[in-house]
């Protein structure tokens, strides 16, 4: 079984149709990786970042400690073999592979390439601003098309945007915030056709909480030599949030101007956990298991107050409070939670991210309190 196929199966595994858990999940899991503390008094619950709060795993805690030894050495050193895994892991060659600084770098860096000198981006709104804003500081200019009824990617309205200075069209799916997901079929459809038009960028940070059964990554259409760009990042399933590592998939041509671009780069820890990552089944069907719970936990929070929201493919929910975000934050915060910042035009809305059990308690208490 190869590695692309044990991940659709450790997916499927651990989880079934409409956000139900099958009971073959190990509940080993649980003692053997969560190593999150449970509340004490006067603890926040930090929801603000579509963070994983489980991991790193003990696989990848124990990774990392015996990586110090060659923390003395520049990454250099580690890099060509974690290059192979990943080209490997992806199903194409090296030279289709650039590793970045969290897929944040990669984002900032496929804005500075195709953002200068005037050129032209389409993208969902709101979606994730990283690359956005960052082409805007070298004189790109963003079309920013709003999200559909359903909050997610009007992508009709977003091919009508395209003009002879546009570059590139931003897909960020699942989206954030709204976590929508496009139509799989909708999804290639629209790339394949509009990537002969533009460079097409796939962000699929989010694409390991996708449960549609067999939905599809755009790194097939790399593979078919497209004018197509996706981003990966090891911040969320894996939980590496803080060591800062990801990476891009494009047609080597592509990949070679994005790579001039690169500024940070990684670390030798990063990737040496990165590597134990990769590995760490058990950890990667837990995270989904607990994913899914808290999900079903904030959904359950939001019922009773009888509040709108959207079903999400990812690792958080965007509901609609019906309190201006900026009032919203600080009396949350009072009570202990962290929410996620305002995401306009849609001020009464709130993301939240999916946190332990204990987390999810404190949602809870704290937005029944604060909405009375």
């Amino acid at each position: 079984m190869n590695y692309i196929d044990r991940r659709k199966w450790l997916k499927t595994a651990g989880l079934g149709s409409g956000f139900t858990l099958l009971s073959g999940v190990s509940t080993i899991s649980a003692a053997t990786n969560q190593i999150v503390t449970e509340k004490t008094e006067g603890s926040i619950a930090k929801l603000n970042s579509n963070e994983n709060p489980f991991g790193p795993s003990k696989r990848v805690r124990t990774a990392i400690s015996e990586a110090f030894d060659k923390a003395c050495r520049y990454p250099s050193f580690v890099f060509r073999p974690f290059l192979e895994q990943i080209a490997e892991a992806e199903g194409v060659t090296t030279d289709h592979i650039v590793i970045t600084g969290g897929s944040t770098e990669g984002l900032k860096a496929t804005g500075l390439t195709y953002g200068i000198d005037q050129g032209e981006i389409i993208a969902a709104d709101p979606t994730f601003q990283a690359m956005l804003r960052y082409a805007e500081g070298f004189g790109s200019y963003v079309h920013r098309v709003p999200v559909d009824e359903n909050m997610g990617h009007d992508l009709n309205a977003m091919a009508q945007r395209i003009n002879n200075k546009t570059r590139l069209i931003f897909i960020c799916n699942p989206n954030n915030p709204t976590g929508t997901l496009i139509d799989k079929s909708t999804l290639s459809d629209f790339c394949s056709s509009i990537s002969k038009k533009a460079v097409v960028f796939s962000d699929e940070a989010y694409y390991d909480f996708i449960i549609e059964p067999n939905y599809p990554s755009m790194v097939s259409l790399v593979k078919e030599g497209m004018n197509v760009i996706v981003s990966k990042t090891f911040s969320k399933v894996y939980g590496l949030a803080g060591m800062r590592l990801g990476y891009l998939i494009a047609r080597p041509d592509i990949a070679a101007r994005l790579r001039r671009n690169i500024m940070a780069m990684t670390n030798v820890l990063a990737i040496e956990a990165a590597k134990e990552a990769l590995k760490d089944d058990e950890f990667y069907k837990f995270s989904l298991q607990k994913n899914t719970e808290a999900k079903n936990s904030i959904y359950r929070t939001l019922d009773d107050l009888n509040l709108q929201y959207v079903k999400s493919h990812t690792n958080f929910v965007f509901f609609k409070s019906g309190k201006h975000i900026s009032d919203l934050i600080p009396a949350m915060q009072k009570e202990g939670v962290i929410v996620g910042r305002p995401f306009p035009p849609f001020y009464d809305w709130c993301r939240i991210s999916t946190g332990t059990m204990e987390n999810m308690k404190q949602f809870d208490l704290a937005l029944k309190k604060v909405l009375g």
